[in-house]
């Protein structure tokens, strides 16, 4: 007997296993689905995603500022893991969930080149790591524009960047805040040189300081602020007048389309001072500055922002020779000063400090006349003299043919030591050349016009002491100051023998005098001369001695055979 099927019966079930199958078809595991909160515990969130089972996600997959407002019926995307577990249950994830929907996000953001937002984290070997939802890579390379001296200094910081390279299946991502940087400075770049023009006013910041100027960020675009176009002022170094990162409205003087230089200034936006320095500074009238520089011929003088004066040394002291301005003035001193000489055109004016004071040469005629005797402090001692300082500033030369009448002075040293004290007569003054003349020995009588004439006289033989000895002869000392010259051709010896070997000085010594020169004032002696008068004078004595007794040899021998004769033996 067969069995009859109800065809209701088939229907039914045909419809209900094709429910049962659909069930299944929109749950697919590692997919993500939409599902509604209905239950929350402390530790876990009970999820319908419309299966035929619940999913429970623990309670730690939910971040901290989602928790407050997690509330029953709330829809939210899960991951589904597994369809049903060991014992049946269904598993779902919303960490996984929330993470494929970031890479989802990411890979959009990467085909649109748009730019992701980003926290740096850490630093690691070759960049930093970034969170932008996942953990990405920023290559030290695609940091800035520029190389980064503080990467430290990045962390916790936040960034747009972009993507350049993304891989969901590795999980691996590569950004870029450079790319952003060079997109928005072309950007900036292509508006700037679409409006730059010469002679316009513009804002920049300060991007990089050099001993010759500074760079100036004008808007995607660099410029050259020179050192010499930032004041009319001296500048010692543009650090001095800013820092990176400041703002400045400066003037564009040059800009080559070719080349895309653009040469920037900063003083052209004043006027320039020396337009009306002549008139501001006519030559004759008294100034005050501040010295800002010294050189070896000079002190460079402030006047005003731009302009400086010159004081050469020449014009730093009516009475003393200036080597060096720093012996006079320092850098930051505040001087007067007046205007010598103005050259506009060259930009120049010369200064004098010394005209502001009274010249002493004016008043120095009437108040020192030739004779007068002054008494000062020796200054200096040279090869060829002794300074001597006046009460009014004013050095005098003792020149070292006006030390002595009488004394061979081969140094000045002999006589005068520095910061001695020491008499002198007013001998010439020369106003024009600001010299003056003192005599030293003019303070006694000239002994050659009547004293030595009458004590030394050609032919005397006179004493004395060794006080020199020189290649040429040797010196005596007579007395008095007075000396004498043995010229060694007068000293008996041979001319190849050396003086200093025969005769030393403070030795007495006998002479006699040959010449008496009081227009050259020299006397000479001769010890040869000397000696032959005395050999003479023996000899002559000798003789005197002996009478009148013949004493030839045949008169010798004529009286010994007389002798001999009358010998009775």
């Amino acid at each position: 007997m067969s069995t009859m099927t109800n065809p209701t019966e088939e229907f039914d079930a045909a419809t209900l296993a094709s429910m049962y199958e659909e069930t299944f078809r929109n749950f697919e595991e590692g997919t993500i689905t939409e599902g509604r909160v209905v239950d929350i515990q402390k530790d876990r969130v009970t999820v319908d995603i419309g299966y035929k089972s619940e999913g429970v996600i623990p309670m730690n997959q939910f971040l901290p500022d989602e928790l407050p407002t997690l509330t029953l019926g709330d829809k939210i995307q899960v991951y589904i893991e597994q369809r049903e577990d060991s014992d049946g249950n269904l598993i779902l994830s919303k960490e996984k969930a929330d993470k494929m929907k970031i890479w989802e996000e990411l890979e959009v953001s990467h085909n649109d080149e748009k730019e992701v937002q980003g926290k740096v984290i850490s630093r690691i070997k070759g960049g930093m790591m970034v969170d932008i939802g996942v953990k990405a890579f920023l290559p030290g390379s695609q940091i800035d524009l520029t190389p980064v001296r503080d990467l430290d200094g990045l962390v916790g910081k936040t960034f747009p960047f972009k993507i350049i390279k993304i891989n969901h299946r590795r999980g691996n991502v590569v950004i870029s805040r450079r790319a952003l940087l060079e997109e928005n400075r072309d950007k900036k770049r292509q508006t700037t040189l679409s409006t730059l023009t010469e002679g316009q006013l513009i804002e920049g910041t300060v991007k990089n300081i050099t001993d010759y100027g500074a760079f100036l960020d004008l808007g995607g675009i660099d410029g050259l602020l020179h050192i010499t176009d930032i004041s009319w002022g001296r500048v010692g170094h543009p650090s001095d007048m800013f820092s990176v990162g400041d703002r400045l409205e400066v003037l564009v003087l040059k800009y080559d389309k070719d080349s895309g230089r653009i040469s920037l200034g900063l003083k052209q936006k004043t006027a320039d001072p020396w337009m009306e320095i002549a008139s501001k500074y006519p030559e004759g009238s008294r100034v005050s500055g501040k010295v800002v520089s010294l050189t070896d011929y000079g002190a460079f003088v402030e006047l005003e922002p731009g302009v400086e004066g010159l004081v050469h040394v020449s014009e730093m002291s009516w009475t003393h020779e200036v080597r060096h301005p720093s012996r006079v003035v320092a850098v930051g001193d505040s001087i007067d000063a007046q205007v010598l000489h103005v050259d506009q055109q060259g930009r120049k004016i010369s200064l004098g400090m010394k005209q502001t004071a009274p010249n002493p040469w004016d008043i120095i005629q009437s108040r020192y006349p030739i004779g007068t005797h002054i008494e000062g402090k020796v200054k200096s001692v040279t090869d060829f003299g002794a300074f001597v300082g006046l009460d009014e500033g004013i050095d005098g030369l003792i020149h070292i043919s006006d030390m002595s009448w009488t004394k061979h002075i081969r140094h000045p040293s002999e006589l005068f030591k520095k910061a001695q004290r020491v008499e002198a007569v007013i001998l010439r003054i020369d106003k024009e050349k600001e010299r003056l003349s003192l005599g030293y020995k003019q303070l006694t009588s000239d002994p050659w016009e009547a004293d030595i004439p009458s004590r030394y006289q050609v032919g005397d033989t006179i004493s004395g002491t060794v006080g020199k000895v020189a290649d040429f002869g040797v010196f005596v000392e007579l007395g008095g100051d007075v000396e004498g010259l043995i010229h060694i051709s007068e000293t008996g010896q041979d001319s190849q023998v050396k003086l200093e070997e025969i005769f030393k000085v403070g030795e007495p010594i006998t002479a006699k005098i040959v010449k008496v020169d009081c227009e050259e004032r020299k006397i000479a002696l001769s010890i040869r001369e000397s000696s032959q008068e005395t050999d003479s004078k023996n000899l002559e004595a000798f003789n005197s001695s002996q009478g009148d007794v013949d004493q030839s040899l045949g008169r010798v021998a004529q009286d010994k055979e007389t002798a001999t004769d009358q010998d009775p033996g």
